[in-house]
């Protein structure tokens, strides 16, 4: 089994993103995924279009519950339209049977939530029976009430209670030790070393997130997590061979 989390700006090419489902589509004769996605470009026309204005703490949306009820639509409508490219898919939210339940990280940033209990037994059901969960990055408190959730950090809340491996296709090929020289592309790293990259300055400004998500994701019980592209059509077989990107172990 894998879990694979599509990133919004990974999906921007309406070509590229059906590209990608179809290699999705041949990943699934061999093995079982789950996909977890994104939307913020898409979360961010929509918010546009109503003239609501986007507000950024800490790297993450401030949620008020006008920008809540936008972004779920845009993500709910997002999972409806990925599953329809894959075929044999099902496009789901928090809301589905208590999917992804959390609670609210801070008072300033409103509805912005962190995942801490998954419906794992949900999506094995749905992959026994050969349907490909596709779920928004949209959670539910105790009380029902939606949750917006980074989207690296849900799809590691379900690798990890699914003990299985993720592969974040983002729009970025890896962990580079020199970046932009392709030749330092780390094939792998562990969480020593990452700690050693931030502390070096190596590993740096967009790349923090992204590790801090793969290592939260191990932390849930991901065996591991690979950083790789989703900006290019072939890099998935490669992500899942270990040829491709950066993998990232205990």
């Amino acid at each position: 089994m894998f879990v694979i989390k599509y990133g919004g700006n990974a999906m921007k090419s309406l070509e590229l993103r059906r590209a990608i489902t179809q290699e999705i589509s041949h990943l699934r004769a061999q093995h079982q995924v789950v996909i977890v996605h994104g939307g913020g470009p898409v979360i961010e026309q929509n918010l546009k279009a109503r003239n609501i204005p986007s507000e950024f703490k800490r790297g993450l949306r401030v949620t008020t519950p006008e920008v809540m009820d936008v972004t779920e639509q845009a993500l709910t409508r997002l999972s409806k339209e990925l599953a329809q490219d894959l075929g044999q898919a099902i496009g789901l939210s928090g809301r589905d049977m208590q999917l992804l339940l959390g609670d609210t990280v801070a008072e300033d940033l409103g509805r912005v939530g962190l995942i801490h209990t998954v419906n794992t037994d949900l999506l094995r059901q749905l992959l026994s029976i050969g349907i490909t969960p596709v779920i928004a990055c949209v959670g539910t408190d105790q009380n029902g009430e939606p949750l917006n959730v980074n989207a690296d950090w849900a799809a590691g809340a379900v690798a990890g209670a699914l003990n299985a491996p993720i592969i974040y296709l983002t729009d970025v090929d890896g962990v580079y030790t020199r970046y932009p020289d392709p030749e330092s592309l780390a094939p792998e790293l562990t969480r020593a070393q990452i700690q050693q990259g931030i502390q070096e300055g190596w590993i740096a400004g967009g790349m923090i997130p992204k590790v801090e998500a793969a290592l939260h994701s191990l932390e849930k019980g991901a065996p591991s997590a690979t950083i790789t592209s989703g900006m290019r059509s072939g890099v998935l077989e490669q992500a899942v061979a270990g040829q491709s990107g950066t993998r990232i172990v205990p």
